[in-house]
């Protein structure tokens, strides 16, 4: 397996792949399958090239199999913070380290980058495998947003994670 940051010539993998986490774990994404589904592959060579985020994408046998981005916070009084958005693991290689491996490069490049002090993340709180996985590397949970996501009538509540760096 091959962890690496992903770049433009990755962006329609990047694409297929966000749409089939959109519909496999939709109670883990903000966004939904329905809004992104007929976005551009512009916006998704934006976001590849953006210089506040770094995707980061895990390839088995060349494929796409699992991606996750940390972004920092531009803002001046928050540029000490770092996020970590949309990750996902393909369900084939779910439980072999793939998530621990995604998390802990962001982690790297967060600490590289000497000016972000802390990485935030949210995770549903019934996805007791990346709360753990969360958890084991250092994330403290700091809050609980109750009804976070909607969907289709079912609320979701979601774990305010930290990692002071």
């Amino acid at each position: 397996m091959e962890i690496r940051q992903l770049h433009l010539r990755d962006a329609k993998a990047y694409f297929a792949l966000r749409l089939e986490a959109l519909k496999t774990n939709p109670e883990a994404f903000g966004s939904s399958y329905e809004e992104e589904k007929d976005y551009p592959i512009s916006r998704t060579e934006n976001r590849l090239t953006d210089s506040s985020a770094y995707v980061f994408g895990a390839f088995a046998e060349n494929h796409l199999i699992g991606v996750l981005t940390l972004m920092k916070d531009g803002k001046q009084k928050m540029n000490h913070r770092g996020h970590l958005y949309a990750a996902y693991v393909t369900p084939l290689h779910r439980g072999k380290g793939v998530g621990k491996q995604l998390v802990q490069i962001a982690i790297n490049k967060a600490m590289e980058l000497h000016d972000i002090e802390q990485l935030y993340l949210e995770v549903v709180t019934n996805n007791i495998a990346a709360k753990k996985l969360y958890d084991s590397l250092g994330f403290e949970t700091y809050g609980i947003d109750r009804k976070a996501l909607k969907i289709s009538g079912k609320y979701y509540d979601e774990a305010l994670m930290v990692l002071y760096l």
